[in-house]
C-alpha cells in the first residue's frame, strides 16, 4: 500500500504554492535532484491520483458562485450527481446524507445560464424532491487558498522562495478573450501542460501563450489548485458544515474558521444558515472534536448542522467510475 513521506508532503504544498513552478526550481529549494521530484511526481500522479489544475477564480471576473442542495429519492442521487459532475460549470459534486442529498458548487457564467440551471432545470428534474440554492457572498478560505497551505510541511524561508507574487487588487478584471478562454480550459485539464504544447493547441506562438498566462495569474484570474486522494494521508472523513451565525459577528466567526487546520472552504452565504464550511478530519472521533471543541467555541455560532460527504463525485475535474 502506498504510503506517501515529508518529500511528498513537501512536493504538494510546493504545487499548491505555485502549480507551473519546474522541478528544478523545486529541487532546488528542498535540496534534491530534479530527477527525484520529476519521480515523486509521477509516483503521486499514480498512486493519490494527483492532479494540478489551472482555476478561474469568477470573483474575479464579477461573476457570482452557488451552492445547492438537491434532495432526492436515494436512486436518483448518484445519476443527478454524476450528470451534473460533466457539466463545465460545476467545481464540486459531493454525495451526502445516506445518499440521499446531493451537494453541488455552481460557477454560472452569467445570469441567463445561473437561471435556466436553478430555475428550470434543476426544479424539473425527476425523483428531486427539493432545490435549495444558495449564493456565496463572501469567501474566507478556499478558492486560490488552497488546504494544502496549512500542513507546514514546509518551513518559512521554502514557503517564500516558492510562492509566487500575488495578483492585482483591481476588484474586476477585464473578461477575458477567446484565447484566455481557450487557454483556462487547457489549463483546467492540466495545470502543467507545457507552453509548446498550449501554443500548438491554440494556434499561437509559445512567448503569447507565456504573456497571457502571466497576464492571467497577475489578474488573479488564473490560479491553479491540486486534486488528490486524501485517505493515503490519513484523512478520511469529510463533511459539510452549516452554521447559523450571528449577523454581527460573521466576519470575525469566519476568519477563526479560516485559521483552522481541518477547514478547505469557508464563507457566507445566503439563507438561514449563512456559513458554509468544508472540513477534512483524520476519522469520525476528531471530527466530533472538532465540533464541539473549535467550532462550539467560536463567539456567535448559534447552531451547527453537520452532514457527511458519502463520497465526492467531483473535486476540480470530473473523472468516471470504472
Amino acid at each position: 500500500m502506498y504510503q506517501p513521506d515529508a518529500l511528498d508532503l513537501r512536493l504538494l504544498q510546493a504545487l499548491q504554492l505555485d502549480g507551473r513552478a519546474p522541478f528544478s526550481r523545486i529541487a532546488e529549494v528542498l535540496g534534491v535532484s530534479d530527477q527525484t521530484i520529476a519521480r515523486r511526481y509521477r509516483r503521486l500522479r499514480t498512486e493519490a491520483r494527483l492532479k494540478v489544475l489551472g482555476m478561474a477564480d469568477h470573483s474575479r471576473l464579477g461573476r457570482s458562485n452557488w451552492i445547492a442542495r438537491l434532495r432526492c429519492n436515494p436512486d436518483a442521487a448518484e445519476p443527478l450527481a454524476e450528470a451534473l459532475a460533466r457539466r463545465a460549470d460545476t467545481s464540486y459534486i459531493g454525495l451526502m446524507s445516506g445518499g440521499t442529498e446531493v451537494m453541488c458548487a455552481l460557477k454560472p457564467r452569467n445570469r441567463q445560464d445561473r437561471d435556466e440551471l436553478l430555475l428550470d432545470r434543476l426544479p424539473r428534474t425527476r425523483r428531486v424532491t427539493s432545490v435549495d440554492a444558495f449564493c456565496v457572498l463572501h469567501h474566507f478560505y478556499g478558492g486560490p487558498l488552497g488546504w494544502l497551505n496549512k500542513i507546514d510541511a514546509l518551513d518559512p524561508v521554502q514557503e517564500t522562495a516558492l510562492r509566487p507574487a500575488p495578483p492585482e487588487t483591481a476588484a474586476k478584471a477585464a473578461d477575458p478573450d477567446a484565447l484566455d478562454e481557450k487557454l483556462l480550459e487547457l489549463l483546467g485539464q492540466d495545470g502543467r501542460t507545457t507552453a509548446t504544447d498550449l501554443a500548438t493547441a491554440t494556434g499561437q506562438t509559445e512567448s503569447v501563450v507565456k504573456r497571457r498566462i502571466r497576464a492571467l495569474r497577475g489578474t488573479g484570474v488564473l490560479y491553479f489548485d491540486i486534486e488528490y486522494d486524501y485517505e493515503p494521508f490519513g484523512h478520511g472523513t469529510e463533511a459539510v458544515l452549516w452554521l447559523r451565525v450571528e449577523p454581527a459577528l460573521l466576519r470575525s466567526a469566519g476568519q477563526a474558521l479560516a485559521d483552522h487546520r481541518e477547514v478547505r472552504f469557508a464563507a457566507v452565504v445566503s439563507g438561514e444558515a449563512n456559513v458554509v464550511v468544508s472540513v477534512l478530519c483524520r476519522s469520525t472521533e476528531e471530527l466530533f472534536a472538532y465540533l464541539a471543541d473549535r467550532v462550539g467555541a467560536i463567539q456567535g455560532v448559534r447552531a451547527v448542522e453537520a452532514v457527511p460527504t458519502l463520497r465526492q463525485v467531483k473535486t476540480l475535474t470530473y473523472a468516471p467510475r470504472r
